[in-house]
């Protein structure tokens, strides 16, 4: 209640009411508290919940991840572990750096606890945050996954060696990377999910690490179950369930004229949806590929009904920004008791 009547209220104000304007003010923020040991240690006494899992082959302090898109350029890695992620995922990073859409791009829809963004993969590049992520003092202390995206200037029948390239400059730093391909802020990367695309992205990246797909919720059951089995036949170690959507459905009605800006919608309203992917997946695949669920978890009872639908692990995005570090420690708090697979492999 704190954070969503004071931390919350004040962020909401920040460069007069720019969504943008806040989460970078935030970044900075946090950025200053990844350097601070003592800051770091009170966070983590506060926040970190041990609910410990593997799965694909790497372990997990708790099964709540930070998704992608929250820091893009891992400015403040240390941050997130300390305030109860039990892994991070950077990025989406891209092999050429790219300033993304024009701002605004970024839109919350408070009465649904949602966000529309047509961010446009921004980003300082794959080299740039290899750098960085060399660069940190010590290790952050739980897993970290690298989202891989398309370079807005490199054509789509380029789209591997573009993919190959960033791969390259971070495989030394990714505990795991997802292949996003679902974004629908880059035009022409949702074709990537088509099978004869797919087939030949996963053929160049699967190998010593992880790769797992970002699959988009407005895709249709047999268009997920072809991407599922190129998935299985390439050996990709799990799926992303699931990226944003350009749908509208379940949005409050004062929400609903900035609802129609472009761009993918994330938060509540997705919640649904994100279930059925999820749960499509583990079925279609017999729980052979490992789900991360993502979409519209705003609260415990969410998370829980993500796992009771078949996934492995959870990310937080939108219900981060609504409802703070103690969804974090709520949720983790929550897999710990449940009955989930603990080693799904």
């Amino acid at each position: 209640m704190m954070f969503e009547k004071v931390v919350r209220a004040g962020l909401f104000r920040v460069g007069g009411g720019d969504a943008e304007a806040a989460h970078e003010w935030t970044l900075r923020r946090l950025a200053a508290v990844s350097r601070s040991p003592v800051a770091l240690a009170g966070l983590r006494a506060r926040y970190a919940v041990r609910a410990p899992r593997t799965v694909f082959g790497v372990e997990f302090p708790n099964p709540v991840g930070l998704a992608a898109g929250m820091d893009k350029n891992g400015a403040a890695l240390p941050a997130w572990p300390a305030l109860g992620f039990g892994f991070v995922e950077v990025g989406t990073v891209t092999a050429h750096a790219q300033p993304g859409n024009p701002r605004p791009r970024l839109f919350r829809l408070r009465d649904s606890e949602a966000v529309v963004n047509r961010m446009g993969f921004n980003n300082a590049g794959a080299v740039a945050l290899a750098g960085r992520l060399a660069a940190l003092p010590r290790p952050i202390g739980v897993p970290l996954g690298i989202s891989l995206g398309k370079s807005k200037v490199t054509p789509l029948d380029e789209a591997v060696q573009d993919y190959l390239a960033s791969y390259r400059a971070l495989r030394g730093h990714g505990d795991y990377f997802a292949v996003n391909v679902s974004s629908p802020n880059t035009p022409g990367l949702r074709a990537l999910q088509d099978r004869a695309h797919l087939d030949a992205l996963l053929a160049a990246l699967v190998g010593e690490k992880p790769v797992l797909v970002k699959i988009a919720p407005d895709l249709t059951d047999p268009a997920i179950a072809d991407l599922l089995e190129v998935c299985l036949a390439r050996g990709a170690a799990g799926v992303i369930a699931t990226n944003t959507t350009l749908a509208r459905d379940g949005l409050a009605p004062a929400d609903r004229a900035r609802g129609a800006e472009q761009g993918g919608l994330s938060g509540r309203p997705l919640a649904a949806r994100a279930r059925e992917v999820v749960s499509f997946v583990h079925r279609e695949t017999g729980g052979r590929l490992p789900v991360v669920g993502v979409g519209g978890i705003v609260d415990p009872d969410g998370a829980a009904k993500m796992f009771d639908a078949g996934a492995s692990l959870v990310q937080l995005y939108t219900g981060f920004i609504y409802r703070g570090p103690a969804l974090v420690r709520s949720v983790a708090s929550t897999a710990g008791r449940a009955t989930t697979p603990a080693d799904t492999r």
